[in-house]
């Protein structure tokens, strides 16, 4: 997750535990998110190196217009860029349909100039779609939308204007409800995912997708980034896993 915010947008929760008073910017909160962009998401970009690891980095139009230069080298290391909307203040439940629309097209429009590459995968934010956004993804070409929440597995979506693939987007090893919500160490990371991977025999589920999931903002920093190499590294080694990306299940489970 490579996020960031418009100008007079910060994020709403952030590492202190005494939120500002209502109607005062949050300068702490907008200093920390804009590490993602100027060091994390290098530093990210150096453990998928050293794992030999292809990832899908959903990001924010904002910030690919402003780092045309990280944005480039992301694509020049053979991974996918999926949209993440224009800011991570717009959440597209609160908006009509057309001004969803124009942000979209906005998103779009930021990655493709900054990539040489039209976005196929999307995910809200607060992965929180409206109820017109499969729809719109689907009238604008794209393959997946990472909004679910309701199966283990990948599924069709079938709309007006065409059907486009729900890909589950799941929490138990994501850095931000683990490290920042519930306050746990980045160790927490790798030992849910050793758990789920030491005890998945214990549950009849053959199949099911599990997200490692980092932001740039908050597993980019040193102690986060060796948490992810080092789940990457379990997954590698494990004998009941498949490393894929959002992208190639996308495409997979397309009908």
């Amino acid at each position: 997750m490579l996020e960031g915010w418009t100008d007079d947008a910060a994020p709403g929760i952030g590492p202190m535990g005494n939120p500002l008073r209502a109607g005062v910017f949050d300068t702490q909160a907008k200093s920390w998110a804009e590490y993602g962009a100027r060091t994390g998401a290098w530093r990210l970009l150096d453990v998928l190196e050293d794992t030999k690891t292809h990832a899908v980095f959903y990001v924010s139009g904002v910030l690919a217009e402003r780092h045309p230069a990280l944005m480039q080298a992301i694509a020049k290391s053979g991974h996918t860029v999926a949209a993440h909307s224009w800011s991570q203040h717009i959440i597209p439940a609160y908006q009509t349909r057309e001004e969803e629309h124009a942000d979209l097209k906005r998103c779009i429009q930021a990655l493709q100039t900054s990539t040489g590459s039209r976005p196929e995968g999307w995910i809200s934010p607060r992965a929180t779609p409206s109820q017109n956004t499969p729809e719109l993804l689907a009238l604008e070409g794209f393959s997946w939308i990472a909004d679910a929440f309701d199966r283990d597995l990948p599924y069709r979506i079938d709309t007006k204007s065409g059907p486009i693939t729900a890909v589950p987007f799941t929490m138990e090893v994501n850095d931000f409800p683990l490290c920042i919500r519930y306050g746990h160490s980045p160790d927490a990371f790798v030992r849910t995912l050793q758990a789920l991977l030491d005890g998945w025999s214990e549950i009849r589920s053959p199949f099911a997708c599990i997200d490692l999931t980092a932001h740039a903002h908050v597993f980019g920093r040193p102690a986060g980034a060796i948490a992810f190499k080092q789940a990457i590294r379990l997954v590698q080694q494990s004998a009941v896993s498949w490393m894929t990306t959002h992208a190639e299940l996308g495409r997979l489970f397309q009908r």
